[in-house]
C-alpha cells in the first residue's frame, strides 16, 4: 500500500514532468490575471550603459537605447516626449537622445582641465533651444581642492556656450533648483522656498513674482512644495503635495494643490496631518498614488483628485528605496528602484501581478510613454 507521503511526492513529480513536456511542445504558459497596463512603452536606465526599452502590454524587453557617456543617471524627458536629457553618473556630461531613433543627438560637458563642473539640476527648454543647469565647479590645485559657488545657468545647445547666468534669489546660493517652463517656452518659473519667480527666456530677466509665502488661509503658514510628477500633468500646471502649518495646534498638515502658473492661482485641499508620502498622478488627472516608505512598514496611498480626499491606504510587502509610477492607462502601478526589478500591482486592488526583471540594476527614473493617438 502506498503511503500518503509517497503519493504526494509522486503527484509533484508527475506534475513537474507534465510541465516539462508541455514546455517542450512549445505550449504557452497562461498569463497572470490582472488588468492590462496599456499599450505604451517603458524606458529605464540600466547599468552599465543603456536605457532598456519595454513593451508595456506584454512586459517584454524589446530593445535598448545606447548611452555613450557612461552610466545614465539623472534624466529629464522633454515635454513633447521625443528626447531624453541625461546626466551620467559622474555628473559632468550631458547626453541628448532621440527616443524614437534610439540614438544620441548631442553631448556636452562644462569640465575642462583641472576644473570639474558637476551638474546638480537639469531642465530642458520645451522647444529644445537650451537647457537650464545648476552647476557646482570644483578646481584642483597642487595642494588642495577649491570649491566654487554654485550657479544657475542657461546653456545654449546651438552654440554650446553659456548664454546667461541667473543670480540666485536674494543672493541665497543653493545646490538644486525647482524649475518649470510655460508650454510656449516664453517664461521660466523658479520655485523658491517662499515665492515663485517668473523670468522671460530671452534675456532671463525677472518680470514678476508670485508670493506663495502669503498664507493660503488666515493663520496658516506658507506652502512647502513636495514631490511632483509632471508626466501626466497639464502643461502650465504644477500639481504637488504641499505642507502648511495648522494655525491652532501648530501641526504640520498636508494637502494636494494644483497650481495654475499662468493665472498665478492655486486650488488647495487639505488631506490631514503631514506624512512622508510621495505623489504621482495617473493619466486623466482624476487619481493620484503615493508610497509611504518606512523601514519595515510600507503602504500604497490612493488620492481621489476629483473629490479631494485620501481614497484608501493599504499596507503591502514593500522594500526600502521604492519609487512609483502609473501605467499609461492608469490601471497598473509600477514599483521600482534599488535593484533590477519592476513590480506590477493592480491599481484598484493593490494585488501583486508580476515582476519584470532587468539585466542590470536600474540607474534612472522609469518613464512611461503612452502610445501615439
Amino acid at each position: 500500500m502506498i503511503s500518503s507521503t509517497i503519493r504526494a511526492r509522486l503527484s509533484l513529480a508527475l506534475g513537474a514532468i507534465a510541465v516539462f513536456l508541455i514546455a517542450g511542445l512549445g505550449a504557452q504558459v497562461p498569463k497572470l490575471r490582472g488588468p492590462s497596463p496599456g499599450r505604451g512603452t517603458l524606458y529605464i536606465g540600466v547599468f552599465p550603459n543603456h536605457f532598456k526599452v519595454i513593451d508595456e502590454a506584454t512586459g517584454t524587453q524589446i530593445g535598448k537605447v545606447p548611452f555613450e557617456s557612461g552610466i545614465p543617471r539623472r534624466t529629464a524627458l522633454s515635454r513633447d516626449r521625443t528626447r531624453f536629457y541625461t546626466v551620467e553618473a559622474g555628473m559632468e556630461k550631458v547626453e541628448i537622445i532621440d527616443i524614437a531613433a534610439r540614438k544620441t543627438l548631442d553631448k556636452f560637458t562644462l569640465s575642462e582641465g583641472n576644473r570639474k563642473v558637476r551638474i546638480k539640476t537639469l531642465e530642458p527648454d520645451p522647444l529644445h533651444r537650451f537647457v537650464m543647469l545648476v552647476v557646482r565647479p570644483v578646481r584642483k590645485e597642487i595642494d588642495r581642492f577649491v570649491i566654487e559657488p554654485s550657479s544657475l545657468i542657461q546653456y545654449d545647445l546651438a552654440t554650446h556656450t553659456i548664454a546667461h547666468t541667473i543670480p540666485w534669489p536674494n543672493g541665497d546660493e543653493r545646490e538644486n533648483a525647482n524649475l518649470q517652463f510655460s508650454p510656449d517656452g516664453k517664461f521660466m518659473y523658479l520655485f523658491s522656498e517662499q515665492d515663485v519667480l517668473i523670468f522671460e527666456t530671452t534675456n532671463f530677466t525677472q518680470i514678476d513674482k508670485w508670493e506663495l509665502s502669503k498664507p493660503v488661509e488666515e493663520g496658516f503658514g506658507a506652502f512647502e512644495f513636495g514631490q511632483s510628477d509632471a508626466t501626466n500633468d497639464e502643461p502650465g500646471f504644477y500639481t504637488s503635495m504641499f505642507q502648511v502649518q495648522d494655525p491652532v495646534q501648530h501641526r504640520r498638515m498636508m494637502g494636494i494643490g494644483r497650481v495654475n502658473l499662468a493665472a498665478k492661482s492655486v486650488d488647495f485641499h487639505m488631506l490631514g496631518p503631514a506624512t512622508q508620502v510621495g505623489f504621482t498622478m495617473a493619466p486623466g488627472r482624476k487619481m493620484g498614488y503615493g508610497l509611504m516608505n518606512e523601514i519595515g512598514h510600507y503602504e500604497f496611498w490612493a488620492f481621489d483628485l476629483e473629490n479631494h480626499r485620501v481614497a484608501r491606504r493599504t499596507e503591502f510587502a514593500g522594500r526600502p528605496r521604492m519609487s512609483l509610477k502609473t501605467s499609461s492607462n492608469g490601471q497598473v502601478l509600477y514599483v521600482y528602484n534599488a535593484g533590477n526589478t519592476i513590480d506590477l500591482y493592480d491599481a484598484s486592488s493593490y494585488q501583486y501581478m508580476r515582476t519584470i526583471t532587468l539585466d542590470g540594476d536600474a540607474t534612472s527614473d522609469l518613464f512611461v510613454v503612452p502610445p501615439k493617438s
